[in-house]
C-alpha cells in the first residue's frame, strides 16, 4: 500500500498538485490560517509538517514563527518537494524539506516541538505505526495539530464528481473507509484509537466547517485532474466518453458556482494531541 501511495503522488496526482498549487493553496488558505494560528500560539522551536506537499503550510509556519524556529516539511512525493523547495527559496526562508515516508523515516528522537499537517495524515498504510514514529520524534510536551476531512456525506463538494460520473465510469474505484485516502480519518473513534495506540495523550477532535473558495476559471482543471475522476480521465482514450464525463461533472458543480467564484464548505476535524513525557506507543 505504501508503494501505491508513492507511485500515486510521484505520478499524475503529484504533478496535478504542482501545476495547480497556486489555486489549491488559495482554496485551502482558510484551513492553513486556522492551523498556523493554533501552532504559532505555542511558539515551538522545531516544527515538522507531515504530508507537506508543495510546502504552503511549512512556509507559512516558518514565515509566522520567524528565525527562532526550525521548520521541516516531509512528503512522499519528490515532485511536490521540488516545488516546495523552490517556494522556500523564492521567499528566502531557511526551511528544510525531506522526501520520505513519515511512517518509516528515522527522525531524530525527541527533537520536534510541534507536528502539524493540513490534509496530509490520511494516507498512511499503517497509521498506528506512523503516529508512533512521529511520537518518537516528538519532544516531551510536544503538540500534534492536524486537519483531516470528516465523512464523504459531510463533504458533498469533494464527492460530487465521482457521484455524477459513476454511470459513465462503472470501473471507478470505490473509496475504502479505513484504507489510505482522503476520508480515512472520517471516523473520530477510529482516529482516537489510532492516536492512543501510538502513544499520544490529551487527544481531541473538534469538528470545524471552513468556507473555501476556488476561482471559477480553475474549476475545469480541478475536476478533470484531481480525485478518482481526474485519475480515471487520464486513462480514457475515447474522446466522446471523456467529453460526456466532463459535461456531467461540470453540471454537478453548478450549485457551487457563484459568478466568478466556486464556494463550498470543508467539513473537517481539527485533531490535537500531546506527547506526554510518560507516554509510549502500545
Amino acid at each position: 500500500m505504501a508503494n501505491e501511495q508513492a507511485q500515486l503522488w510521484n505520478g499524475a496526482a503529484g504533478c496535478a498538485w504542482v501545476d495547480a498549487q497556486e489555486s489549491i493553496d488559495r482554496m485551502f488558505k482558510p484551513v492553513e490560517d486556522l492551523l498556523i494560528d493554533a501552532v504559532a500560539a505555542r511558539s515551538p522551536r522545531t516544527l515538522l509538517d507531515i504530508g507537506c506537499g508543495t510546502g504552503a503550510t511549512t512556509v507559512a509556519a516558518a514565515r509566522r514563527l520567524g528565525a527562532t524556529a526550525a521548520c521541516t516539511g516531509v512528503d512522499i512525493s519528490a515532485t511536490m518537494i521540488a516545488a516546495a523547495r523552490a517556494r522556500a527559496q523564492r521567499e528566502r526562508l531557511p526551511v528544510d524539506f525531506i522526501v520520505a515516508d513519515a511512517e518509516t523515516h528515522r527522525f531524530e528522537a525527541a527533537s520536534i516541538d510541534a507536528v502539524i499537517s493540513r490534509f496530509g495524515v490520511m494516507f498512511f498504510a499503517d497509521p498506528v505505526r506512523a503516529f508512533a514514529n512521529l511520537r518518537s520524534a516528538a519532544a516531551g510536551r510536544a503538540t500534534l495539530q492536524c486537519v483531516a476531512w470528516r465523512s464523504p456525506d459531510q463533504n458533498p463538494f469533494m464527492t460530487a464528481a465521482e457521484r455524477a460520473a459513476a454511470p459513465l465510469l462503472p470501473a471507478l474505484p470505490a473509496r475504502t473507509p479505513d484504507g489510505p485516502g482522503q476520508f480515512a480519518f472520517a471516523d473520530d473513534r477510529r482516529v482516537l484509537a489510532i492516536l492512543q495506540q501510538a502513544g499520544w495523550s490529551d487527544i481531541a477532535l473538534q469538528p470545524i466547517d471552513v468556507p473555501c473558495v476556488l476561482p471559477e476559471p480553475d474549476l475545469l482543471t480541478y475536476l478533470t485532474r484531481f480525485g478518482p475522476v481526474g485519475r480515471a480521465l487520464d486513462e480514457i482514450a475515447d474522446t466522446d466518453t471523456r467529453r460526456r464525463v466532463i459535461e456531467v461533472v461540470c453540471a454537478a458543480f453548478e450549485p457551487y458556482v457563484h459568478g466568478p467564484e466556486v464556494r463550498f464548505t470543508a467539513a473537517c476535524w481539527m485533531i490535537t494531541a500531546r506527547a506526554d513525557a510518560n507516554g509510549r506507543p502500545v
